[in-house]
């Protein structure tokens, strides 16, 4: 079944009642929707006037849903997961501990080269010129200690848009962006804690002040999709880069967006699982590739 995101924009109060959860108007006290607990994967507040039940928060946390909530910008600032997500989670955990610096790197290494590919072939998908990924991509080596992830992005970024630089807090569409990693974030950090794993142990990514490092390492290769999302904005909406409703509601479609993985199409908030499964397995030796999907 494929799981829902919800966004609430508005004044509510959230609660819960025969395992769904219930938008409230705050005043008319009128129910404005229902949504089954069990159907939910991720969970976005952007008002400030919303009021949430620590009922159904439990409930929510007890379903592995990932609750976002936005900051004055309505951009997303905190997630809230589980501390757990799996039953054999102290087993999980001890294997993600004991994997050695060869096979992160070694890991790390697949994740660069698939970013590298998915950019290849979105450029490629809009006409764009993409040969000199190719290269960057055949000549990322263990623990990609020359860059080449950096080496690609440069390129990528400067033919994707029209002079356009990448930058957190750049112009736009740097905003639509952000956004729309942000929810990427989200959707892989819940994937991770319901495999067993802490987010915060990275196989590339080790900033002291980052609790998402893992996140942030398994992310890469799906931040194309991304990118494809907002490019279809962009230029569906005549270069309209305001984070709208209308936009979030675009960018929040990317957990339902078509992927190929593993030989299958699937959603993409299946083949985050389909990923952090496979992860496990390599911290275990059962595999020894991480499963990403393959943009076309």
């Amino acid at each position: 079944m494929i799981k829902r995101t919800i966004y609430i924009g508005n004044p509510s109060y959230l609660k819960l009642k025969q395992q769904q959860l219930v938008v409230q108007e705050p005043e008319s006290k009128e129910i404005l929707g229902t949504v089954p607990i069990e159907d939910i994967a991720l969970l976005m507040l952007d008002h400030y006037q919303i009021t949430i039940s620590n009922q159904l928060l439990v409930k929510l946390q007890g379903n592995n849903v990932a609750v976002i909530s936005c900051d004055e910008h309505h951009l997303p600032f905190g997630i809230m997961l589980p501390l757990y997500g799996h039953t054999e989670y102290s087993e999980r955990i001890k294997h993600q501990l004991a994997a050695s610096e060869p096979l992160k790197k070694q890991l790390w290494k697949q994740t660069v080269e698939q970013k590298i590919a998915n950019q290849e072939a979105l450029l490629t998908l809009y006409d764009k010129f993409s040969e000199p990924l190719v290269e960057y991509k055949l000549t990322v080596k263990s623990g990609d200690t020359s860059n080449r992830e950096g080496m690609a992005a440069q390129y990528y970024w400067k033919h994707l848009f029209d002079n356009f630089s990448r930058q957190r807090f750049g112009e736009e569409p740097n905003n639509l962006l952000n956004f729309g990693y942000a929810v990427l974030r989200s959707i892989v950090a819940r994937a991770l804690v319901s495999s067993g794993m802490l987010p915060v142990l990275g196989l590339f990514h080790k900033n002291k002040y980052n609790a998402y490092c893992l996140a942030d390492d398994i992310m890469e290769p799906y931040r194309p999709f991304v990118d494809k999302l907002v490019y279809n904005y962009v230029n569906g909406y005549r270069d309209n880069f305001e984070l709208t409703k209308q936009a979030k509601a675009h960018l929040l479609t990317i957990a339902t967006q078509d992927v190929f993985i593993d030989g299958l199409v699937r959603p993409l908030f299946v083949a985050v699982t389909t990923t952090t499964s496979s992860l496990y397995k390599c911290y275990t030796g059962e595999l020894r590739h991480i499963k990403f999907p393959e943009l076309d």
